[in-house]
Formats: C-alpha cells, sequence, structure tokens
C-alpha cells in the first residue's frame, strides 16, 4: 500500500453512490465502516463493482425501486469524481479526488528495498493511469512492474500476483516460481489481497508466499476499529499485519541479508 486512498477512491465509491441514491429519493451516502465492511467479505475489491453491490443492497434494481444503472454509466460517474478529466489525458487536467492522495512511502523506500535484493512491483486493483501516474510522476519509477486494472483478473484472483513474481523470479534469481525459488511476499490493506496470496499458494504450492497485510489510513485514529479490521485480516490467513507500510523494510531486506 503506497497511497491513502480514503479521499480519493473511497470518497469516489461514496460519491459516487450517493449520486445514484439522490437520484432515487434517498440521498444516501455511505460511512467509511460500511464500506470496509463490504471490502471485509473480500469480493469487493473493484470499487466500480463495490458501488454497484451498495445500491443494490440499498434496494435499487428490486421491485417497485428504481433501476440499477448501466455499469458504463456508473463507471463514468465514478471515474468523473475520481479522475475529473479525461483518464487518458494529461494529468495536468484532473480536478478530481486523485489529487488528494497522501503517499505513505517515497522514493528512498524503493532504494532500500533494491540495496538489499528484494526485487518489487505492483498489482494494483486501479486503473493503468491512476497506477502509472502515482508510480511514475509522483515516485519517479521509472517502468516499474505492474499488473493494474484489466491487466488480469480482479484480486483474490491469484492471477496478476502469480503472474508479476513469475516475472520478478526470473529477473533476480535466474528462476521462476518453484520450490527453489525465494520467498514471495505481498503486502495489501484488504481482505482481498490476503486472498489473493491464499488462493497463490492453492495455484502453486510449491513456491513460498508470506501475505503481509497493514490496515487502511483512515482506521490508525481509532483504535477500536482497526483491531477489528487487523483481526478480519488475520482470519483470512494474514501471516503478519505490519504497523504501516515503511515497516515491510525491516520484514524483508531483514529476511534477505545474509548472516
Amino acid at each position: 500500500m503506497i497511497r491513502d486512498v480514503g479521499g480519493s477512491y473511497r470518497r469516489a465509491l461514496a460519491e459516487t453512490v450517493h449520486h445514484y441514491t439522490a437520484a432515487a429519493g434517498q440521498g444516501w451516502r455511505p460511512d467509511p465502516a460500511t464500506i470496509d465492511a463490504l471490502k471485509a467479505e473480500g469480493r469487493w475489491n473493484n470499487d466500480w463493482e463495490a458501488s454497484l453491490e451498495l445500491l443494490r443492497r440499498r434496494g435499487l434494481g428490486s421491485p417497485g425501486e428504481p433501476p440499477l444503472p448501466a455499469f458504463e454509466a456508473l463507471v463514468e460517474v465514478f471515474s468523473g469524481f475520481y479522475f475529473g478529466g479525461d483518464p487518458a489525458g494529461d494529468p495536468a487536467q484532473w480536478g478530481g479526488f486523485i489529487g488528494s492522495e497522501p503517499l505513505l512511502v517515497e522514493p528512498d523506500f524503493f532504494r532500500e528495498l533494491s540495496s538489499a535484493n528484494v526485487a518489487w512491483g505492483f498489482v494494483s486493483g486501479a486503473e493503468p493511469p491512476s497506477a502509472r501516474f502515482v508510480l511514475e510522476q509522483r515516485l519517479g519509477l521509472l517502468s516499474p512492474p505492474l499488473i493494474a486494472m484489466g491487466d488480469a483478473p480482479d484480486k483474490p484472483d491469484p492471477t496478476g500476483l502469480l503472474r508479476l513474481a513469475d516475472q520478478l523470479l526470473g529477473g533476480v534469481a535466474g528462476t521462476g516460481l518453484g520450490p527453489v525459488a525465494p520467498p514471495v511476499a505481498y503486502l495489501g490493506d484488504t481482505v482481498a489481497d490476503v486472498l489473493t496470496v491464499v488462493n497463490a499458494r492453492r495455484s502453486c504450492p510449491q513456491q513460498q508466499f508470506l501475505a503481509l497485510a497493514v490496515a487502511p489510513p483512515h482506521l490508525h485514529g481509532d483504535p477500536v476499529a482497526r483491531a477489528a479490521y487487523e483481526a478480519r485480516l488475520r482470519q483470512a490467513g494474514a501471516d503478519q499485519v505490519l504497523a504501516d507500510t515503511a515497516a515491510v523494510l525491516q520484514v524483508l531486506c531483514t529476511a534477505s541479508t545474509p548472516n
């Protein structure tokens, strides 16, 4: 997890739901706890699908209620909130919530990983323009290894993680996934992220995988809610729940440094 999306993706989700429920005479805007609860189910990593599911649970599409929006129309509304401009256009012209995403790491974070011989890359549920904007323009990473939305099935399907891991292992160890390959760790902040690793183990049992997790930043000021969220991550199969993203340096770099 390299950016705080509480005020961007999650806000766009809430505003998209409000947009359609307002038209239906409800005007409901889901709060962070509602979105967290949905994400904890492990099925709604795609925020477009999550928006549609909340509308469905609110009654839209039921007999006597307004219909659910067409998926393509919902995506357009969501993108208007999130990008505030053409996703394929000039990021300088974007006026949406993407402009309010605090970074959780600095470029030195990746230099330290590389210095410790830890290969790294990204499996993201974000649209490619969003992912590349953060990685290449804001963090200054040069052509970082990336599997973004549309490059593989949505998490928790492990296809993207397996593909990226095989690519990275081929570059640093001269081998692909398998019993002689170094361990593969994946860090995420949702149940779907953890389940992606669990499913990768089932698909490739001869490879060692490590599921690392961290609670999203909007929970860090609420110890009770954070503890409950972290418990769900562990229940889903997280091997370690970290205090923050930067803590992964100690976990991975220590493990990869010869004694």
